[in-house]
């Protein structure tokens, strides 16, 4: 790939979607019709070619981003399926970071869902271009026009229709080109093309006609055309969709059955002709040593510039996904990487590998536009920038996860605590969701995580890859500590005098007050003190002590030692004693009155609350409404398509640990939920 015209063909693109809209079983289709792949692999059956962890095919679901390539109409599509569950949010995040374009699948009877929405603000943070393919369009209850308005009314865009199933489930009408397309052969494989029958094309006029409006507010000679009842050319028309769409004000939307093998070829067709190719994105930023931002166009000239995107451990090794913003690397080159204390680190690459989901094949260069698997990198974390040592920039970097939820975890042998230490440090440098904690009050080791699922899986993970088989507790949610009041408080450090006469006694005095925020506003710490004795100057060594005591203060509240959130520290005094006020004191002084003032203004515990959506048979919706009742949640709205009930529920997390099973036994195994984090509250 060593030319601006080659990079034309390339499109960079990622399969999104709220759980089990059939975003794998759209991804099998397109590796089949392209021919990347001999035969489908059905979700169902464990055969997924995408799904090719074995935790992946016992739950049917994906949990890791799988990347894979497909040639269609001469150009090259690097795809991204991604995890549609909320636990692992962090996939998609990471994926869409480096990604160019997104094809977002909606369950054609549920249309837009809440993991959805949450897929949608996360495209929408890098400003990526999308298509929509409204799935599962042969099930009782689907309705085009009704996802189509969802998608408008809550993810404000607006969609295009260019495909529609017939009713009777066997085609899809072209509106752009009136053609009615047929899939036939193996597996519908074979498409083929004629008129569409006037009675069939005159059910779908006001979809042509949005259509044609939508493009004419993209193109005014397009506009004069329309207003006029002339019909524009499917050339002019897909020159106006492409533009908006590369704006983002539109998004091209396509109706059929990846499962039935419909409508799944219109859509690629969909991703070569409106989804951007990497020359088409706006450059990327970098941030050099000084502060200053440099854009970075897409070129296989000039010094390295990748971004590490994600760890995985492949074969026992550690390997590192990439994506090339400028220049070009080789086996055995040498990269550099700022880290986290500010030093620069280097490594070398010991080998590049392009990837098919579970395959590695070997590369002997890779070019800007390219995303490649790195072997060799030790220390390279996930969101580093990569550099030639010539010149250390910064991209700009992945966002990170709070963990929910935690288990107390021990090793089943007892001789086998270093090998769980050495295996799960190896697990969460793949992760940056997860973290290892140790209680300070009971010594046990927490592994928290984003949901039951995520701590579940990882499990699995550490007994079929590593061997290790572990004991877990009751799951514990991650409290935080706030304030109901304003109080303010005095801190006199003065400790006994120092038995060697040599040695200065340390003494220094603070005055601090704490104020309650509204929930969701974070910490703020304002440090303009008065000092005493008047004319006194803080050095650098105790400004810094002081702002260090106030951060460590509210990281351990004063009722579990939990963060505290949600208060203003304002430091009203502070009064120095000559060469006994060291910064050592002057930190004393300020952590005492912090902790006094914290005990003083009415310290309360905050627990994740969590935005859950339910859905069930519409026989079974008092029982669970009743439990859910019992469970303290507040029913915020609730809509039925068909024969289910949605509820949307907001519920402390600690009163649904464990409420998968709850469910099932509710609903007879027919109901699901899903959730995500709100706040604390």
């Amino acid at each position: 790939m060593n030319t601006s015209a080659q990079l034309s063909h390339v499109r960079h693109l990622g399969i999104v979607a709220h759980v089990d809209a059939g975003k794998t079983t759209l991804t099998e289709r397109i590796l089949f019709y392209t021919g990347a792949s001999y035969k489908i692999g059905e979700v169902h059956d464990g055969a997924a070619h995408m799904d090719y962890l074995a935790e992946e095919q016992r739950h049917g679901i994906t949990i890791t981003a799988a990347v894979t390539q497909a040639p269609w109409r001469n150009h090259l599509l690097q795809l991204v399926d991604t995890p549609g569950h909320v636990d692992f949010t962090i996939e998609v995040a990471r994926a869409m970071r480096v990604l160019d374009g997104c094809v977002v699948v909606l369950d054609g009877v549920r249309g837009v869902e809440p993991q959805t929405e949450t897929v949608w603000r996360q495209r929408s943070q890098f400003q990526l271009p999308a298509l929509f393919f409204i799935n599962k369009m042969d099930r009782p209850g689907a309705d085009l026009r009704r996802a189509l308005a969802a998608i408008k009314q809550r993810l404000h865009v607006e969609p295009v229709p260019l495909t529609v199933p017939t009713p009777d489930g066997h085609g899809v009408i072209d509106l752009l080109a009136g053609t009615l397309l047929h899939f036939d052969g193996e597996q519908g494989a074979e498409v083929h093309s004629e008129p569409c029958p006037a009675a069939l094309w005159a059910q779908v006029a006001d979809l042509r006609e949005s259509l044609l409006l939508a493009a004419a507010e993209m193109d005014d000679v397009l506009a004069e055309q329309v207003l006029a009842g002339a019909e524009p050319s499917a050339v002019a028309l897909r020159a106006a969709l492409r533009s908006g769409t590369l704006r983002g004000q539109l998004c091209p939307c396509y109706g059929g059955s990846a499962l039935r093998n419909l409508g799944v070829q219109p859509l690629l067709d969909g991703v070569v002709e409106f989804l951007p190719a990497p020359l088409d994105r706006p450059p990327t930023l970098a941030t050099l040593p000084d502060g200053s931002q440099l854009p970075l166009p897409l070129s296989a000239k000039g010094a390295l510039v990748a971004l590490a995107f994600k760890v995985q451990l492949w074969d026992g090794r550690r390997h590192v996904f990439a994506r090339l913003y400028r220049g070009t690397l080789k086996p055995g080159d040498p990269v550099v990487f700022q880290r986290a204390d500010g030093r620069v680190q280097q490594e070398q690459v010991a080998r590049l590998f392009a990837v098919d989901a579970g395959k590695k094949i070997k590369l002997d260069h890779a070019e800007a536009g390219q995303i490649v698997l790195l072997a060799g990198l030790r220390f390279t974390a996930t969101g580093d920038t990569l550099c030639a040592p010539e010149q250390v920039l910064q991209l700009e970097r992945i966002a990170t996860y709070t963990p929910v939820l935690g288990l107390a975890i021990e090793p089943c042998g007892s001789t086998d605590t270093d090998k769980l230490l050495e295996v799960l440090d190896k697990v969460l440098q793949e992760d940056p969701t997860l973290r290892l904690e140790e209680d300070p009050d009971t010594g046990q080791r927490l592994l928290r995580g984003m949901g039951e699922l995520h701590l579940q899986i990882v499990l699995e993970r550490l007994e079929r890859e590593f061997g290790v088989q572990v004991r877990t507790g009751r799951p514990a949610v991650a409290l935080r500590e706030t304030i109901r009041r304003s109080a303010t408080a005095e801190g006199l450090f003065a400790p006994p005098p120092h038995p060697d006469p040599r040695q200065p006694d340390l003494m220094a005095r603070a005055v601090v007050t704490v104020t309650p925020l509204p929930r969701g506003s974070g910490e703020q710490q304002l440090v303009q003190p008065r000092l005493l004795p008047a004319g006194a100057e803080l050095s650098a060594a105790q400004q810094h002590a002081l702002t260090s005591a106030l951060h460590s203060g509210l990281t351990a509240g004063v009722l579990q030692g939990a963060p505290v959130l949600d208060v203003a520290v304002r430091v009203d005094e502070i009064e120095l004693f000559g060469a006994s006020s060291t910064a050592e004191a002057v930190a004393a002084a300020v952590a005492k009155a912090l902790r006094q003032a914290l005990a003083a203004a009415a310290p309360v515990l905050m627990q994740p609350m969590m935005q859950m959506e339910v859905i069930v048979p519409e026989t079974h919706v008092g029982t669970v409404l009743g439990d859910l009742q019992a469970r303290r949640a507040l029913i915020q709205h609730t809509n039925s398509t068909g024969a289910d009930v949605t509820l949307q529920v907001e519920v402390a997390l600690a009163a649904v640990l464990g409420y998968t099973t709850t469910l099932r036994s509710l609903t007879q195994g027919r109901g699901q939920f899903s959730m995500t984090f709100a706040r604390f509250d």
